[in-house]
């Protein structure tokens, strides 16, 4: 079974979490920028980390043959903080002409401030000029809410609703997303927003159709397999394989595709080239050891 992880943030993650996804079936990962636990109190400190994401975690992931992508934004809970926030605004557009940039995000609401609907809908404009995707955080809390606050802005703003993922849903969340033309993301969690369980009964009653799931993997207790360990789950449940790779393969393909084209999904379909000779700045992740045994 071949598979796209959406949303991870291996920023996060040790280099094994890379060996193991992709013996799990992982060829691509796209990786969100966003909060790193505390809130960052410059702008240098965001360039640091999205250099990161196109440098290191790109080189990274390859070595274990995986295609690693991102997508570039300032987060809604420091869309709050007046250190970064214009700041950051300046510098994305640069970011976001880069090769492996598919998309803005994770950008959207959390705490459901004036501020954050402020930076969410200048990103939303960015998306426009630069012709990219979108992928929407939504909030932890008072979740129905902020989907419903985050529909009404998106429409408002005149953004295709068919570039638009709206991710992190649940069972309550799909009732109002199923009819938009939108994309459903659903982050599968060890303990929290949603399960492999709860899933296979979601996709028993929508379909496969712009549906997609993710593992997340963060900094907290997150498992960067449950992609994968749905995908067993849902063969269990009876879901014929075409079915499921329509979910974890052609439908993340197919929404980070369009517009602005940079996802080639030809290339896709081999893994990424692994040459443990190479360094990144002079940097392995061998550490020292002999790339002739690897």
């Amino acid at each position: 079974m071949r598979i796209f992880e959406p949303h991870a943030h291996m920023f996060s993650r040790v280099t094994d979490d890379y060996e193991r996804m992709a013996l799990a079936g992982i060829r691509a990962i796209l990786e969100p920028a966003f909060w790193l636990g505390q809130n960052r109190t410059s702008v240098g400190t965001f360039i640091d980390y999205f250099d990161t994401i196109i440098g290191w975690e790109r080189f990274r992931a390859q070595q274990f043959g995986i295609h690693h992508f991102c997508t570039m934004g300032l987060n809604p809970r420091e869309a709050n903080d007046d250190r970064v926030n214009d700041d950051v605004m300046a510098i994305l557009p640069r970011y976001l002409e880069k090769d492996s940039v598919l998309g803005v995000g994770e950008i959207g609401l959390d705490d459901q401030t004036p501020k954050e609907e402020k930076y969410f809908l200048g990103q939303i404009e960015l998306a426009k000029q630069h012709e990219l995707p979108v992928l929407i955080h939504t909030p932890h809390r008072d979740k129905k809410k902020g989907f419903e606050r985050m529909i009404d802005l998106i429409k408002d703003s005149g953004f295709p609703m068919e570039r638009v993922l709206l991710d992190h849903g649940n069972e309550e969340t799909i009732k109002i997303t199923k009819d938009l033309g939108l994309y459903s993301g659903f982050s599968i969690y060890p303990h929290t927003k949603m399960d492999p369980r709860r899933m296979v009964s979601i996709l028993k009653e929508y379909g496969m159709e712009r549906m997609i799931i993710n593992s997340a993997a963060d900094w907290g207790i997150s498992d960067p397999l449950l992609v994968p360990k749905t995908c067993i789950a849902l063969e269990q449940a009876g879901f014929p394989d075409e079915a499921i790779e329509q979910l974890v393969w052609d439908n993340p393909i197919t929404f980070f595709e369009q517009e602005g084209g940079r996802l080639d999904r030809a290339e896709l379909e081999k893994p990424a080239n692994i040459d443990r000779r190479e360094t990144w700045d002079g940097n392995s992740v061998l550490r020292g050891q002999d790339p002739e045994k690897y």
